[in-house]
């Protein structure tokens, strides 16, 4: 998911709430892997799942390779590392 996500940051994924969307970045499970957790972008909806793909269009470890996925949730936010907008002065 680079740019949008990087290895390490921490994610808080919620599970039910509002359907997801084409655009909205979740959390889900391929059916042809079962054992892989994924973090990627909502597509379409198809067959009963979602298609999913990546932000970074040349690794293609996504939905064109693996399939129908099944979302598990969606993140609502990146908290961990804090973005370089947040400044924190202690008082």
């Amino acid at each position: 998911m680079v740019p949008t996500l990087r290895h390490g940051d921490a994610l808080l994924v919620r599970r039910g709430g509002r359907a997801v969307r084409p655009g909205d970045v979740v959390v889900g499970v391929f059916r042809t892997r079962p054992e892989l957790l994924v973090v990627k972008r909502a597509v379409r909806p198809l067959d009963g799942g979602w298609e999913l793909h990546g932000d970074n269009t040349l690794v293609t470890d996504d939905s064109r390779v693996y399939g129908v996925a099944d979302v598990l949730g969606r993140v609502v936010a990146r908290y961990w590392p804090r973005p370089k907008w947040f400044y924190y002065r202690p008082v």
